[in-house]
């Protein structure tokens, strides 16, 4: 219901808006640490790579420094272009995002009308539906798998002659979990034409599975609805830099950039994603820190008889066998940062990423500890 008082900014806005929740990021270390009078704790929340940023990178910026002066590159030429040479796509397929949500958000704005609908599911990525609703569109919310994952048989009755965007996590976030290429293939063959198929891809390189489905590869084959969308925030550990990028139909990118800001992507995080490219070594490392964090993680949950969902991404998600707001503070005053799940409609579950083996250690530790203070 609309405000009465036409002097209260309140009044100057749309109901749409009005009945959005902000996004709640993460708590930074400074914030936690000033807070609680606390020091050297560790964070493991946000799905960062706990090998931090690729030094390439680093030693890119630096060189780079100097031009700050200079507007950056508004097409972004040198990172569309080795982008469009790894993945074997024309440059004109590529668009560069400040972080792949705007990519999401971009997708939206430019394609979606009023009366329109974007289909996601109940467990996904929040900025979904903040892309939908913040523009007055009307989100669509299916049911999850036993996992909280995507059920695409679920997805695919929900489209009407109103549905412009489905959006699919691949792997998901905040669950870990993927949908199969013979899943995926199934759920293809029932959408139309029409509507574009958003497959948000950001954790995509730890994923280690062989019926796991590359969306590119579809898109590639002439599967022209499919936007795959991708980011450096995560296996890169350019979280900082905001930048991520989409692989689209060349007319569907074109469009984009009728809509998207001139300068969306700053001059250090192009440098920055096109030094970190070629870092295979830093890749090499943060994939092999994973896959043995991701192990010792299993085997502790299973150790403490803790429920946790299987993960091919760099966190997991677990049920806390104690109050969840209560666990995630008495963690916090240990120094230890994870996400709580209220915000994904899973207010029993928290969320940890996969850090380095003294962090990982280190969150056993104190949770052993948390759940003893319960008397668990």
């Amino acid at each position: 219901m609309s405000p009465t008082n036409k002097n209260n900014p309140a009044a100057w806005v749309p109901d749409y808006i009005r009945g959005l929740v902000p996004y709640v990021p993460g708590k930074p270390i400074e914030e936690l640490e000033r807070e609680m009078g606390i020091k050297d704790s560790i964070k493991i929340a946000s799905n960062e790579n706990p090998l931090g940023p690729s030094p390439k990178a680093v030693a890119a910026l630096k060189k780079a420094l100097a031009n700050l002066h200079r507007y950056p590159d508004g097409n972004g030429t040198f990172l569309k272009d080795e982008l469009a040479k790894r993945l074997k796509v024309k440059p004109e397929n590529i668009i560069l995002g400040n972080g792949s949500n705007e990519i999401l958000e971009l997708l939206a704005a430019t394609f979606m009308v009023p009366g329109d609908e974007g289909i996601m599911s109940e467990h996904s990525f929040v900025v979904y539906s903040l892309a939908v609703e913040s523009r007055g569109y009307k989100k669509v919310v299916t049911k999850p798998t036993s996992c909280f994952g995507h059920d695409l048989e679920e997805m695919a009755a929900a489209i009407t002659d109103r549905t412009r965007i489905i959006f699919i996590a691949n792997p998901n976030n905040p669950t870990g979990t993927y949908v199969s290429k013979k899943e995926f293939e199934r759920f293809l063959a029932r959408v139309p034409d029409r509507v574009i198929v958003a497959m948000d891809e950001a954790y995509f390189e730890f994923v280690e599975k062989k019926d796991y489905p590359d969306a590119l590869e579809y898109f590639k084959a002439g599967q022209k609805n499919i936007v795959v969308v991708r980011t450096f925030s995560k296996i890169y550990g350019l979280a900082g830099l905001r930048i991520g990028y989409g692989i689209a139909d060349e007319e569907m990118t074109g469009f984009i950039n009728r809509v998207r800001q001139p300068f969306n992507t700053n001059s250090l995080a192009q440098v920055g994603a096109l030094a970190a490219l070629s870092d295979k070594q830093h890749i090499s490392r943060t994939l092999e820190n994973n896959r043995t964090g991701m192990k010792f993680l299993e085997k502790e949950f299973q150790r403490l008889e803790i429920e946790f969902i299987p993960s091919v991404a760099n966190f997991i998600l677990f049920r806390s066998p104690a109050d969840a707001g209560a666990v995630y503070q008495r963690l916090l005053a240990r120094g230890v940062i994870v996400r709580p799940m209220g915000g994904y409609k899973l207010p029993q579950w928290l969320r940890v990423t996969i850090g380095t083996p003294p962090e990982n250690k280190r969150f056993i530790q104190a949770l052993e500890e948390v759940l003893d203070s319960f008397g668990n």
